[in-house]
């Protein structure tokens, strides 16, 4: 197994593209913990990827949450080889329209989440590990409706540079993975609760959750030594882009 005798956390990773990442992960031999608001989700996500999978509740906005994980971690593992930070919200907010507690609700998981589950990670991270933040392709296009969320997602594309910059002394390496509209649970929320629909170029479809996890936890398949602060695109059906990002989890 290419990662046997690793460990690695997904937040977010009791559906979707970060349970799909945690599959591929153990599949590799990696030992792994998972994070989500859900108990319920998380006991059946467990459950579905078998093995000592390490189940944790914790709202990645919460600091004491995340506090409280890297305890349970240090426990469990005694450090991390690497952190898949992709928990995230997903909400529409169109300009004339949204309010203040969407505002906070979307930043506080994607901003302010990302960045203190790092924080909270690092002490348990062994030098020349490595870092993968989830952003989106929203933070390169300007799409009507979504501009908290888009302006959010590049905050995070900015953390991966700056970071990574931080880091260079221990050897960490953070880069981010950019995938299109992919066919998760948010994204299957109706319309009129406020979540936002998929996102596609007329005849395309959204990609699978399953092949974009693997862009997040395909480990050792490829190469992109010396990587950092990078970050690399999976549109929709781009099978080559997958292996590529999949590469920035490798050791």
């Amino acid at each position: 197994m290419v990662l046997t005798g690793k460990t690695a956390l997904v937040t977010g990773g009791s559906s979707g593209i970060g349970l799909a990442a945690a599959r591929m992960l153990r599949d590799n031999g990696a030992r792994i913990a998972i994070t989500g608001r859900s108990e319920e989700k998380l006991a059946l996500a467990a459950t579905e990827l078998g093995g000592d999978v390490l189940p944790i509740q914790a709202d990645v906005s919460s600091r004491e949450d995340l506090i409280l994980a890297s305890g349970r971690i240090k426990e469990a593992f005694g450090s991390l080889d690497i952190l898949f930070a992709n928990a995230g919200a997903a909400l529409g907010t169109p300009l004339a329209t949204t309010d203040e507690a969407t505002y906070h609700k979307i930043m506080d998981v994607n901003v302010k989440g990302v960045f203190f589950t790092v924080q909270a990670m690092l002490p348990l991270m062994r030098e020349g590990g490595s870092i993968v933040l989830n952003t989106s392709w929203l933070n390169q296009v300007g799409t009507p409706g979504r501009a908290i969320l888009s302006a959010s997602k590049a905050a995070v594309r900015s953390f991966a540079r700056t970071m990574s910059a931080e880091l260079l002394d221990r050897k960490i390496r953070v880069n981010a993975v950019s995938p299109g509209s992919i066919e998760t649970p948010i994204h299957r929320q109706e319309p009129e609760r406020g979540r936002v629909p998929r996102l596609c170029r007329p005849g395309r479809r959204a990609g699978a959750a399953r092949a974009h996890g693997q862009a997040g936890g395909d480990c050792g398949r490829r190469a992109l030594p010396g990587k950092r602060g990078f970050e690399l695109y999976a549109r929709s059906g781009d099978r080559r882009r997958r292996r590529q990002i999949g590469a920035l989890t490798c050791f």
